[in-house]
């Protein structure tokens, strides 16, 4: 069957430019027609590195085979160009500064209303509807701001910066075309566009590690209020053990996984105690870990990952990206292709993170027009709440935090999603079936719940039965296990064609490792990610615990997959398939890194400093672990940053007049900004700087973020009273702003089976009795509080 790119048919202009550009890069892979358009006085000459032979190489690879198109609306030609393509258009990207005169020519209300089919995506740092719309974000601005970076570290130093240039906007990248394609399909059945007011900073707090979000490094059982940076405990979790040819990541968390670690060991008499069951009582032991590193040091990283296979102990090789590029599991997925980026340069570039019906979706494939969508009738009216997926209706079988979050995001724009669970394997986000936790009521807010036991023929009859009426379908499991539950596409199809099943593994559903157990950790340990995350000096610090990555974006990228085929369904009237690799989607945002280091170990040239300018980085402020990012993209910021410090002597020295001066006195420029710092909380320092027009911000702690005044002007959290709690929870709140798109709803997360009387009524048209006897043999569940009350 010939590959159907989901986005066919679909025009979009991308007057974008930077990291951002990777919006349109998402798109054209799932298949749209991207015109990348350069607009005079509007469209701003921001690339993305490394430069390789005066090549950006970044945008390189986000504008490969989409094609460029210059032109001057100052000429009557060119005006009529530009209106041409804006009424053939059926989404318009643009990343223009807010208070700039590009912004003022582009005039994007006056196209709003000129085209008023059109869905545009206007982005910028911190939103254009906003008080903040001024100020300016570079990457460590924006870690510093999500509180990512509080958690980043060993306490006592200075918070340490992730890998990746681009990685906070790369990560937001995903949910800013989520939401333009959800707005687009709800554009289809009401024929209005919109006007998105896309924010960096709220899509990379939300998506990189969010600290109010699904089980983010924030919500590890300590209450936000006392969050701190703890190394030592992260290292506990999922220790790194060095051994005989470098390290080994190994998860221990379980009780069956510590079992495994006992008997693998030889079952030694000094931890034979039933107390080793406890995690609690594994990580305050010093003796346990010694043992544990003793028995490693011996061995290879190979000989570790292999046994600890067999003894059902999850292990990971700590490779570097080098190693993680050149595995077995690359090559048989046939993740990175060369591509000519230039002339004469070609290098090895991801070849899509998307999996589409088997095929990688990538502009490789047949770029054949299609019928336009806009012509599309829906099969979905309009919702009566203003949101762009009401009338869907999605199948949640999704487990951890890509699981919860993939379905959560459908929820929250409308769908209706029922997640299907049972108790036998529950969710390994509840920590009780009696109450609600934080990380769950993130995760599964407006859901509903019903409980059907899967294992049993009745059980996937019923299941079956809702997928007959039923949109989406998704699933997080190990491959083959949709499949023995009879919930895989292949099955799915038969039962109703126009269905889309979307599944997220950890290296994907084909090849060597495609069986191999997913916790994220294990998967940066293997992609590579993990051997980058440290301190430049101390190679054994190793600090990617503190987050769930890549877990968030690749539920965004999951999403976004659903939403494409749903709009591939629009045309051709059947469903299809998606499937996401999470260590392919981590190795996608340092494709530049990885092109870069590949043309230069050819004998290409940098032909731009490696170096970002000086000052860049995180600087001690006022207060108990309390520290501003502050970074120098030019002179002019120079000049600034050198005006709020009242720093005449830095201002007035030649040697510090270009980039090239600035990068050699690093240490002096270092030293003098962290003495200004340190006489500001972090917070002020910032205001300070931000109001000059220099990119800075305050480190915050998770505690802080919904009392900072932009999240709250923004609306992005709210608290929530759950009867199932004993506090208040602080959750997300808003996720598109835009013109016509209302917040999310106010349901709250369920227990399992909350919803099971009323879906098994509803839905699958059962009456009481029925339910009550499938109840009684235990195919339907129904909460555990209730069964105990007797109902």
């Amino acid at each position: 069957m010939a590959y159907d790119p989901p986005l066919s048919g679909i025009e979009i202009l991308d007057l974008s430019t930077g990291p951002m550009t990777e919006v349109a890069h998402l798109l054209a892979d799932l298949g749209a027609r991207v015109t990348a358009v350069r607009l005079a006085g509007v469209t701003a000459d921001d690339t993305i590195g490394p430069h390789i032979d005066a090549v950006p190489i970044g945008t390189a690879i986000t504008r490969a085979g989409i094609p460029t198109l210059d032109i001057e609306t100052e000429t009557p030609v060119g005006q009529r160009t530009w209106t041409q393509l804006l009424a053939g258009a059926d989404i318009l990207i643009e990343n223009t500064r807010p208070g700039s005169s590009a912004e003022a020519l582009l005039a994007i209300r006056q196209i709003r209303v000129q085209h008023p089919s059109l869905v545009i995506l206007s982005i910028s740092d911190f939103g254009r509807d906003s008080s903040y719309r001024s100020w300016q974000a570079t990457t460590p601005v924006l870690h510093a701001l999500t509180s990512e970076l509080s958690r980043s570290g060993i306490p006592g130093r200075v918070p340490l910066l992730p890998p990746g240039q681009n990685l906070p906007y790369q990560v937001a990248a995903a949910q800013a075309a989520l939401f333009v394609v959800s707005v687009y399909l709800d554009r289809l059945r009401c024929g209005t566009g919109d006007l998105i007011d896309f924010s960096v900073l709220e899509g990379a707090m939300q998506t990189l590690d969010p600290p109010f979000g699904t089980a983010g490094s924030a919500s590890a059982g300590v209450p936000v209020s006392e969050q701190q940076r703890d190394w030592a405990a992260e290292q506990q979790r999922y220790p790194i053990i060095r051994c005989k040819d470098g390290h080994v990541r190994i998860c221990l968390l379980a009780k069956r996984q510590w079992q495994g670690m006992f008997e693998w060991m030889g079952c030694p008499e000094e931890f034979a105690d039933p107390r080793f069951n406890s995690l609690r009582e594994r990580v305050a032991s010093a003796e346990l870990f010694s043992a544990i590193e003793k028995f490693c040091a011996e061995q290879t990283r190979a000989e570790l990952e292999l046994a600890g296979q067999r003894h059902r102990v999850p292990t990971a090789a700590v490779l570097t990206l080098a190693e993680a590029l050149a595995t077995e599991q690359v090559a048989a997925r046939g993740f990175l292709r060369d591509t000519q980026l230039a002339p004469g340069l070609s290098a090895p570039v991801p070849a899509g993170v998307v999996e589409i019906d088997g095929h990688r979706a990538s502009r490789a494939h047949d770029a054949r027009r299609r019928p336009r969508l806009r012509d599309a009738a829906t099969e979905h009216a309009p919702g009566d709440h203003g949101l762009p997926l009401e009338g869907l209706r999605v199948l949640d079988l999704g487990v951890i935090v890509v699981g919860s979050d993939t379905g959560r995001l459908l929820a929250d724009l409308g769908a209706d999603v029922v997640k299907i669970e049972n108790s036998a394997f529950p969710d390994g986000l509840r920590f009780s079936l009696t109450r609600m936790t934080q990380t769950y009521a993130a995760g599964h807010r407006n859901k509903r719940s019903i409980g059907i036991d899967l294992r049993t023929d009745e059980g996937r009859a019923l299941a079956h039965r809702l997928a007959e009426q039923s949109d989406v379908v998704l699933t997080n499991f190990k491959p083959g296990v949709a499949q023995a539950l009879g919930m895989d596409h292949a099955t799915l199809h038969t039962i109703n064609p126009g269905i889309v099943v979307v599944d997220s593994s950890a290296y994907g559903p084909t090849g060597p490792w495609a069986a191999r157990l997913g916790y994220g950790p294990l998967v940066r340990a293997k992609a590579g990610f993990t051997e980058l995350w440290k301190y430049p000096a101390d190679p054994g610090t190793f600090c990617d615990t503190v987050t769930v990555y890549p877990d968030h974006v690749a539920a965004r990228i999951g999403a976004l997959s659903a939403v494409a085929l749903l709009l591939r369904r629009e045309r051709s009237g059947t469903g299809g398939s998606a499937s996401i690799a999470q260590s392919e989607v981590m190795l996608s945002h340092l494709a530049a890194e990885i092109a870069g280091e590949v043309l230069t170990g050819q004998g290409h040239t940098p032909t731009e400093p490696t170096a970002q300018d000086a000052p860049w980085g995180i600087f001690p402020a006022n207060g108990d672990d309390a520290w501003v990012a502050v970074t120098v993209r030019d002179d002019a910021d120079w000049a600034a940053l050198c005006e709020v410090m009242g720093d005449t002597e830095l201002r007035d020295d030649p040697d510090l007049q270009t980039r090239a001066g600035r990068d050699r006195h690093r240490c002096r420029i270092d030293e003098a900004v962290a003495g200004w710092t340190t006489r500001h909380n972090p917070v002020g320092a910032m205001g300070h700087l931000q109001a000059a027009g220099v990119p800075a911000g305050a480190v915050l702690h998770a505690v802080e973020v919904p009392e900072w005044d932009y999240y709250v002007e923004r609306r992005d959290f709210r608290e929530e009273l759950h009867p199932r709690a004993t506090v208040p929870f602080m959750v997300e709140n808003v996720q598109i702003h835009s013109d016509r798109i209302a917040d999310p709803p106010l349901g709250q997360a369920p227990l399992l089976g909350e919803q099971t009387r009323e879906i098994a009524a509803e839905l699958l048209e059962l009456d009481d009795e029925q339910i009550d006897d499938l109840i009684g043999r235990g195919v339907l569940e129904v909460p555990a509080v209730e069964a105990h009350s007797g109902r």
